[in-house]
């Protein structure tokens, strides 16, 4: 593997590594106070409030054949995602998320050939086997090391598969548009809709005033700023420097940092939870390595 990438380009890697990798320890702090419709609906406002500046700029992009596109992007890629991770952690650790969240880049695969005729390499569908076999140990056992499905992990799971969905959307059908339009005109079809569920539909008005929920709020502001906004400017930085195999890279280091969070928040997981991660990033490598 080829290391002759720029200083900074290392830099972003690290960067956008620990603040993906830092989400979900984020979110937990949220619903210390928050419900998971406040914590969702709030991150994808302010996320969309930051990005706004680079919407009006890009306005003029829309069009006929990209606004249905554009307005599921934002749903898959952004809305519905963060909620349901939301939902999850009001069951599950932070770490154990994190971890699943690399599931992404298999359903990416799968949906890839399922319906946009794509034809990957074998070795692909052993990297994904092994990653859905981490996964149902991932998910089937507690922290104390017994057997214990959890149904909340389908959140997780149903959050990736959006993802995966997401990405084949944008991949085959704004191919034409940067990445920094993508995201800023998507997440201003759905910004509004966040507010309004937000101040009219949740509890927030009334509790904001709370010294416990201002301070998770002030957790979830931090999660749509630097999770949403500034790491996708940064990505789009490293992308243009490297490679998007190099970008996409950051995927190995997520959730580790993760667990990293989890494990100083005092979260627990079993040998075998930690050997399960091994093997979905073990999948993940094989999936995304390419013959010499």
């Amino acid at each position: 593997m080829t290391t002759k990438h720029p200083p900074l380009a290392w830099a972003l890697f690290v960067i956008l590594s620990i603040i993906w990798g830092s989400s979900f320890i984020l979110i937990k702090k949220g619903l210390t106070a928050l419900g998971p419709e406040e914590v969702a609906t709030l991150r994808i406002a302010s996320a969309s409030l930051v990005l706004l500046p680079f919407a009006i700029n890009r306005i003029k992009q829309i069009n006929k054949k990209n606004i249905t596109s554009l307005i599921l992007v934002g749903f898959m890629g952004s809305l519905l995602p963060a909620l349901f991770f939301a939902l999850a952690q009001t069951k599950l650790p932070s770490a154990l998320t994190g971890i699943m969240n690399a599931l992404t880049p298999f359903f990416t695969i799968i949906i890839s050939v399922l319906f946009f005729n794509e034809k990957p390499d074998k070795r692909v569908y052993f990297g994904v086997m092994l990653g859905f076999l981490g996964t149902f140990f991932l998910i089937s056992t507690r922290e104390n090391g017994q057997l214990s499905f959890n149904y909340y992990a389908f959140f997780v799971v149903v959050a990736t598969v959006l993802y995966g969905i997401n990405a084949n959307l944008i991949k085959h059908y704004l191919s034409g548009l940067k990445s920094l339009s993508i995201t800023s005109l998507s997440l201003i079809m759905v910004g509004p809709l966040a507010v309004i569920y937000l101040l009219l539909l949740t509890p927030f008005l009334d509790h904001i005033h709370e010294p416990k929920v201002y301070v998770a709020s002030g957790y979830i502001v931090i999660l749509g700023v630097l999770g949403t906004a500034l790491a996708l400017i940064l990505f789009n930085k490293m992308v243009q420097l490297t490679s998007a195999v190099f970008s996409t890279s950051v995927t190995y280091l997520i959730p580790i940092i993760s667990v990293f969070w989890g494990f100083l928040d005092n979260e627990k997981l079993s040998l075998l939870q930690l050997a399960s991660m091994l093997t979905i990033m073990l999948g993940i490598f094989i999936s995304n390595s390419k013959k010499s």
